[in-house]
């Protein structure tokens, strides 16, 4: 079982503190944490990060968010960061979170991740969309505002 979700807020927190600085995020954000999850967001630019820790799996990642007027995207951080030839292959980066040491280093890997992708997904909505597709995105319609 992962770290409490208390614990996991504290460490993204640190995790992102320098890096949200420097790349104008706010943050963090809770999000659709519950039971099971629990999430940190940091958002700007158009772009939300938002960091995902599995309770009970013991995993964490984060995850590269988009909104459009029509849709909202949504890929791992390391799928994009290969997709977009910032990284040669998938395997760099730990997404282990069962002890408060895989933690830290699981979100240390995926943070310095955003700094490399974000000058990608944080200008021109159709360039990130795009390119967020490429890397397989999830992508779904969002209701309409009726």
């Amino acid at each position: 079982m992962a770290p409490g979700a208390e614990t996991f807020h504290g460490e993204a927190r640190a995790a992102f503190a320098e890096v949200a600085r420097r790349l104008g995020l706010a943050g963090p954000g809770g999000g659709e944490g519950d039971r099971h999850l629990a999430v940190a967001a940091y958002a700007g630019s158009g772009v939300t990060y938002k960091a995902v820790l599995g309770l009970w799996q013991g995993d964490v990642e984060i995850h590269v968010c988009r909104r459009t007027a029509l849709t909202e995207c949504k890929v791992g951080i390391e799928t994009l960061a290969v997709s977009a030839g910032l990284v040669d292959r998938p395997g760099h980066v730990s997404f282990d979170a069962r002890t408060l040491r895989r933690l830290r280093r699981s979100l240390a890997g995926q943070v310095r991740y955003v700094e490399l992708v974000h000058p990608l997904v944080s200008g021109d909505p159709d360039t990130a969309l795009t390119l967020m597709r490429a890397a397989g995105a999830r992508e779904w319609r969002r209701p309409s505002a009726d």
